[in-house]
C-alpha cells in the first residue's frame, strides 16, 4: 500500500471534478479502549466490516493529503473516493487497523500529537489518554504509504490558548514530525479551530486542514476547513453505510450539530474573554526558531 504524499491545499480549480468525499475521523481501534477513548474508538471486528462494505461497494481509498492535492492540480478522483483519517496517534493503529487497512487495500492519514508520542523524552507534553505511537512506528506507517500528519503537540482546544502557545503546538508538531521522518508535513487537524487558529496554520506553512463538521467535503471547499465524518464505537454497519453513500447526514448527524452550535458559543464567549496570563496550553517546547 503505498500512497503519494499530499503536498498542496484541498481547494477546487477550474477543471477539478465536482465529486463530494466523505473524509471519515476515526480515533482508537480497539476492543479494551480506555475510558476516554471509549465513546470514540471502534471494536477491530467493526472496523474490518467497515472496511470490507467500502471494498465490497467499490470505494477507493486516498489520503486527506492526496485528496487535497488532486483537487488544487485539477486530476481526477477515483469514481468513490474515500478517505480514512486517525487523530491523536493511537498504538492500536498499527496493532489493529494497519492489517486491516492492508488486506482491504485502504491508505489512511494519521494526524499525530507529538507530546503524547512514546519515547518523546524532553518533547513529552501532558497525559496520554491511552497507549501512544512510537516515533519508530510512525516511521514505519509513512514507509507503507500512511500519511503522518500533525494534530497539535499537547493537544489543547487551541481556539483557547495565546497566538505565541498557538505558534508552538502548530509550529514545533510540524518541525518534530518533519525532522524525525525527513519529509515534508503539509496536513493538520485541529482541535477546535477559529479565524485566528487558521490565519496561524497557513503562515507555518500547512496547505491544507481538517475539522470535524459531520459534513461530506464538498470540491469547493476552504482548504483550511475540510469537513470529516465522525465514526464512533456506537455507529452500527447500516448507519456506516448511510454515512458513507451520503444519505441523510444532516439527519444522522443532528444531535452532534445541535452540541457543537451550544458549544460554540461557549468557546468564543471564553476566548474573548481570554487574557495572556489565562492560558490552557501546557506545551513545553520554546518558541525560538518558529518565528
Amino acid at each position: 500500500m503505498t500512497v503519494r504524499q499530499g503536498n498542496q491545499g484541498c481547494q477546487s480549480s477550474p477543471v477539478a471534478p465536482e465529486i463530494p468525499v466523505p473524509v471519515l475521523m476515526y480515533h482508537s481501534v480497539s476492543d479494551t479502549p480506555t475510558a476516554p477513548t471509549r465513546a470514540l474508538s471502534v471494536r477491530p471486528a467493526m472496523f474490518a466490516a467497515q472496511l470490507r462494505y467500502l471494498r465490497n461497494q467499490g470505494f477507493k481509498g486516498l489520503t486527506f493529503g492526496e485528496l487535497c492535492q488532486r483537487r488544487r492540480a485539477g486530476q481526477p478522483l477515483p469514481a468513490r473516493p474515500i478517505v480514512l483519517t486517525f487523530d491523536d496517534g493511537y498504538a492500536d493503529l498499527i496493532e489493529e487497523a494497519l492489517p486491516i487497512m492492508i488486506e482491504q487495500g485502504f491508505s489512511a492519514t494519521v494526524f499525530v500529537t507529538t507530546g503524547w508520542l512514546g519515547g518523546a523524552a524532553r518533547h513529552a507534553a501532558g497525559t496520554p489518554p491511552d497507549r501512544m505511537l512510537s516515533w519508530g512506528q510512525l516511521a514505519e506507517l509513512s514507509s507503507v504509504g500512511v500519511e503522518v500528519a500533525a494534530h497539535s503537540h499537547s493537544h489543547p482546544q487551541l481556539d483557547q490558548i495565546s497566538e505565541p502557545s498557538l505558534w508552538v503546538e502548530l509550529a514545533s508538531s510540524r518541525r518534530l514530525l518533519e525532522d524525525r521522518l525527513g519529509h515534508p508535513v503539509s496536513s493538520l487537524a485541529y482541535r477546535y479551530s477559529s479565524k485566528r487558529v487558521r490565519a496561524v496554520a497557513r503562515e507555518i506553512g500547512y496547505r491544507q486542514a481538517a475539522v470535524v463538521a459531520n459534513a461530506v467535503a464538498p470540491s469547493a471547499c476552504d482548504p483550511f476547513r475540510v469537513p470529516r465524518l465522525t465514526i464512533r464505537r456506537s455507529t452500527s454497519l447500516a448507519v456506516f453505510a448511510r454515512v458513507v453513500n451520503q444519505q441523510r447526514i444532516r439527519l444522522l448527524y443532528t444531535p452532534a450539530h445541535a452540541l457543537t452550535m451550544g458549544w460554540a458559543v461557549v468557546r468564543r464567549t471564553r476566548s474573548a474573554l481570554r487574557t495572556p496570563t489565562n492560558d490552557p496550553s501546557s506545551s513545553t517546547i520554546s518558541m525560538e526558531g518558529f518565528r
